[in-house]
């Protein structure tokens, strides 16, 4: 009887386990060795589950890290968008001690919520918002924050369209000596070219690392915008007459100002995208992002907030460009860089509002192909596009996001997450800033909504594509002011 040859190893195809036992020796009886828990500590970032975005299994393009100097500007990019011009606004409903008031709390709970919030996705092992909220409050849970965590950057984009086409059409028809009844000057025009030419090209990028040094560029021209409004202040302060109500110290609009001021700081939908990009992204270095980014945010908003509000007390506008005269050529190349701005920070709003649609309805079928990416991408921008057309006052969009999604994202949802997820029982000591900050966002919220209800007729007119008075209260304003340049 003929003892069958042995088949060679070669001949069968390579298969997982012939690269795990190649070269082991001998087959002994010993166990193999088992992979560590899935744990996250204090040192050491948490690991994220096969199937979702950044699983360091996937050959997927978000697993590129960055600095802290680099994460902090994309950060900061990502707060200061469409929100940060409506802060003299802000100031002015609320009257200027109660506005910069607000405006110092609202920053320290930001921070706060911030950091409690990405401690309790570390302890529940979650990589998303959407994820933290399903651990800590089961699928209604989840359903809850999806909603809010989409509302608020799709709204947000629907802002920043309506920023472009308001600034850029004055800028054109100063520019170019363009006719306002041109239709090269509508609104509407230039919306659909910046949304078909700009944003919705840089938003088919699928790695937010590669906007990080488009942010630097970002904030450097923000705080250039801010210089610039000090130094108008200077310039328009006898020109602007105050108005009558311009030093109250507090009035009762302070729920308008906290639900714009939440806008502005809002910054949580995006957290999670930027924590994955951040080297090396221990709690203490998320941390430290944070602390830079919601403090130079602050700075930048207090100088937006002051110079706007100082310079045009009653008059202010919910945008505040529409307060400057459409010849001061200063402000006019600072309408351009805004513009520029929103456009570069409008990416990063789209790929936040993209991976919400992915967690929710794509979460088992990934990676993600670039045909599905692609045709979110343009059922994003096109929809905000359409729907920045139903309105051109920039204030009531910034309340209604502020108030009905910010606060909730913001405040409400980080606070209960890290209560419920954390060991202790509901009034332990380490749970007491979290429970300051839930109540601050329930308490807002709530007087927010009211407020908002009740003035709604009121917060939906504004003075958009009218020049201030002032201008022509002077008819050598434009050249006193131009002599600054």
């Amino acid at each position: 009887m003929t003892t069958p040859t042995p088949t060679p190893a070669s001949a069968y195809p390579p298969t997982e386990k012939t690269y795990i036992l190649e070269n082991t020796g001998p087959p002994t009886l010993q166990a193999p060795p088992q992979p560590p828990p899935l744990l996250a500590t204090p040192d050491a970032p948490p690991k994220i589950p096969p199937g979702l975005a950044g699983y360091e299994g996937d050959d997927d393009p978000k697993k590129e890290k960055s600095s802290i100097a680099f994460t902090s500007f994309n950060y900061i990019n990502s707060i200061v968008g469409s929100g940060v011009i409506g802060m003299p606004y802000a100031i002015y409903k609320a009257g200027v001690g109660m506005g910069l008031a607000v405006l110092v709390v609202v920053t320290v709970v930001t921070d706060a919520a911030l950091c409690l919030m990405i401690a309790a996705a570390r302890t529940a092992q979650a990589s998303t918002y959407q994820d933290l909220v399903r651990s800590s409050f089961g699928r209604p849970g989840f359903i809850l924050a999806t909603c809010f965590q989409f509302m608020y950057p799709f709204i947000s984009l629907i802002s920043y369209n309506i920023i472009v086409g308001d600034t850029l059409r004055i800028v054109l028809i100063r520019v170019t000596g363009l006719s306002s009844e041109s239709v090269l000057a509508e609104r509407t025009f230039i919306v659909v070219s910046s949304t078909l030419l700009i944003t919705l090209p840089l938003s088919l990028y699928r790695n937010i690392t590669h906007l990080c040094k488009v942010s630097l560029c970002s904030v450097v021209m923000i705080a250039a915008i801010a210089l610039a409004m000090v130094v108008r202040f200077g310039t328009m302060f006898d020109q602007v007459p105050a108005t009558e109500d311009a030093w109250v110290i507090g009035k009762s609009g302070f729920p308008t100002t906290i639900g714009i001021m939440s806008f502005a700081f809002m910054c949580h939908h995006s957290s999670f995208l930027v924590y994955e990009s951040l080297a090396d992204n221990t709690q203490a270095r998320w941390n430290r992002v944070t602390h830079i980014s919601i403090g130079a945010s602050a700075v930048l908003s207090i100088t937006f907030g002051m110079a706007g509000f100082l310079t045009f007390t009653g008059y202010v506008q919910g945008d505040m460009f529409e307060n400057y005269c459409w010849a001061d050529d200063l402000m006019n190349l600072c309408r351009g860089g805004y513009a520029l701005t929103i456009l570069l920070t409008y990416p990063i709003e789209c790929f936040v509002a993209r991976d919400v649609l992915e967690t929710a309805f794509f979460r088992d079928y990934q990676p993600q192909p670039f045909f599905r990416h692609a045709v979110l991408s343009v059922i994003i921008a096109i929809l905000c596009m359409l729907l920045s057309f139903s309105t051109d006052c920039l204030g009531i969009v910034l309340e209604l996001n502020g108030i009905l999604c910010a606060i909730p994202l913001a405040f409400i949802l980080p606070g209960l997450c890290y209560i419920r997820v954390e060991e202790g029982p509901l009034w332990a000591s380490n749970k007491r800033l979290a429970w300051a900050v839930t109540i601050f966002g329930v308490v807002t919220f709530i007087a927010g909504c009211i407020s908002l209800f009740s003035n709604f007729d009121e917060l939906s007119q504004c003075s958009h594509g009218e020049e201030m008075p002032y201008c022509h209260q002077a008819p050598d304003a434009p050249n006193a002011l131009n002599a600054t340049l």
